[in-house]
């Protein structure tokens, strides 16, 4: 078998595009094997909210928060726990080794490559549970100045210089199905040429074949993504600890991301690890335009809704949006149901309900000032507005629970009954989640005095305080009840779960810097 290139890499998504850029650098020549068509360069993370971990950064300075590659760390091992030797020797050091470069050069080699931060520094997974227990113990979340599909323009933009410099060549609509293994090594790829689509970014496309291809090289990198749309593999490898698996979950990833690259790879020696090891949003609602099937938007509803379960039980602290969403997973499978209910009236709807992923930003993904300047004006975002109008059930009054259900979200008319009203006068009454105290603590005291929080948030209150009991604030003058499903990877209002990939365990002689390929795997890859 002939060499096509000096590495094969399997996969165009970003952590493709990385590690082909930086063989770039290094002067090899790629092969950049993908499945998909030309218009799906950038796979999931074209549809992320560009999210990215850095540690003591200038934007977290200037906001005041105070964090160092100690603490980083130290919340990384308490989210982790690293508790199986030989699955986690590996994890534990490409961990460490992305902390440091978090705290270190990662700002700067993103900032030379027209990278830029949106100046507010989100705090994703606080935890709740202790300086040990998992969790962020300050904002981390650097949302990208263009989201994701900006961080993919940024790293495309390198490896078509390498286009053009005659070092790396792409074969799209070629489908990986076998790694071909010489004297105990990966030598190359084989595989169906499926034909031509021209279906749009993300639509699931044809997998009819036109013929057959093998391509060899001395290195083979597989960048195939996880599992996220494969709901079989996710049932497979479902976490004891998640309890029942969800009967209905949505997607929060295109249906190309399927897996498949791991059993070929484990056919091939790979040794794939940590299968268990999954990440679910809880916050999902179904999108009422999807571009996949099942396809999940993932709420980001800040500390000031009502979060009920499918019994109308308020779920217990610390378990407010955007603290813990493995412990709410958990919790959530215990009631027997699949969703949750956020309780909210219209000002909180303008203030602090967001929708993470890219389509849902239009100012951010455009980086248009103009359009961001219009989030002060009276009433919520565009995207916002639509999800309440498709996707929520309003109530004309804060007398009795949801009602006029629309179609958008499964009927499930036994909860009406159950919500009521109790829950939403109660809070009013006490104030606070449960009649506890207020959360303090890392996560509620942030929310008291963090700046990027209190221009987003409705009230000056810690989690667990409930501003619903208004009248007159509602879509309809009234509260307005969004259905939340788990759902996988980036999912929200009818609350459903999302799954996110597991670590591999890979050996290859191609010397890459292993922090920047990961750097844009997210926080959970490296769990």
């Amino acid at each position: 078998m002939a060499e096509s290139a000096d590495v094969i890499v399997v996969g165009a998504g970003l952590a493709g595009l990385v590690a082909t850029a930086e063989l770039v650098d290094a002067g090899k020549r790629v092969l950049v094997v993908e499945q998909e068509n030309a218009g799906n360069v950038g796979g999931q993370a074209f549809w992320s909210f560009g999210g990215l971990f850095l540690v003591d950064s200038p934007e977290q300075r200037r906001l005041g928060i105070k964090d160092s590659y100690e603490l980083a760390w130290q919340d990384w091992l308490g989210n982790a726990g690293f508790d199986r030797e030989r699955e986690d020797r590996w994890p534990r050091r490409w961990a460490q080794a992305y902390v440091e470069f978090a705290a270190g050069e990662m700002r700067g080699w993103l900032a030379d490559q027209g990278w830029k931060s949106f100046p507010i520094v989100a705090w994703a997974e606080r935890g709740g549970y202790g300086a040990d227990g998992p969790g962020n113990s300050v904002p981390r979340f650097h949302v990208t100045w263009g989201t994701g599909p900006r961080i993919v323009e940024i790293i495309e933009t390198r490896v078509r210089a390498g286009l053009d410099r005659g070092l790396v060549t792409f074969a799209f609509r070629h489908q990986v199905d076998e790694l071909v293994v010489t004297g105990g090594a990966v030598t190359g790829v084989r595989g169906t040429v499926l034909e031509p689509s021209a279906a749009a970014r993300g639509v699931a496309s044809s997998r009819k074949p036109v013929g057959e291809f093998e391509f060899g090289a001395p290195a083979v990198i597989v960048t195939s993504g996880g599992i996220g749309h494969n709901r079989e593999l996710i049932r497979r490898n479902w976490p004891a600890h998640a309890g029942r698996v969800p009967e209905r979950m949505l997607a929060g990833v295109p249906a190309h991301v399927d897996g498949r690259m791991l059993e070929i790879s484990e056919r091939a020696g790979a040794s794939v690890i940590n299968r268990d090891r999954m990440w679910h949003y809880t916050e999902g609602i179904t999108n009422y335009d999807p571009v996949w099937p099942d396809h999940g938007i993932r709420i980001a509803p800040g500390p000031s809704s009502l979060w009920l379960d499918a019994t109308g039980t308020r779920l217990p602290p610390p378990l407010f949006p955007g603290f813990d969403t493995l412990g709410t997973m958990q919790y959530i499978n215990r009631t027997g149901f699949d969703h949750t209910w956020l309780v909210l009236d219209q000002r909180i709807i303008e203030k602090e309900f967001a929708l993470s992923g890219q389509e849902q930003n239009p100012d951010l993904t455009g980086r248009s000032i103009r359009l961001l300047l219009e989030r002060v004006k009276k009433g919520a975002p565009g995207p916002v507005e639509a999800f309440k109008r498709k996707g929520f059930a309003p109530a004309a009054r804060s007398q009795g629970g949801p009602a006029d259900r629309r179609p958008a979200a499964p009927a499930h008319p036994e909860d009406v009954g159950r919500l009521g009203d109790r829950p939403v006068r109660a809070g009013g009454a006490t104030g606070r989640h449960d009649g506890r105290r207020p959360v303090r603590g890392r996560g509620g005291r942030g929310i008291r005095w963090r700046r990027g929080a209190r221009v987003s948030r409705a009230g000056g209150h810690v989690p667990g305080r409930v501003p619903v009991l208004r009248t007159g604030r509602g879509p309809g003058g009234g509260r307005a009840a969004a259905r939340a499903g788990a759902g996988r990877r980036n999912c929200l209002a009818s609350q459903y779960p999302v799954s996110s990939d597991d670590l591999r365990e890979w050996r290859t002689d191609v010397h890459l810097d292993a922090r920047r390929v990961s750097a844009y795997f997210g926080l959970r890859a490296l769990r």
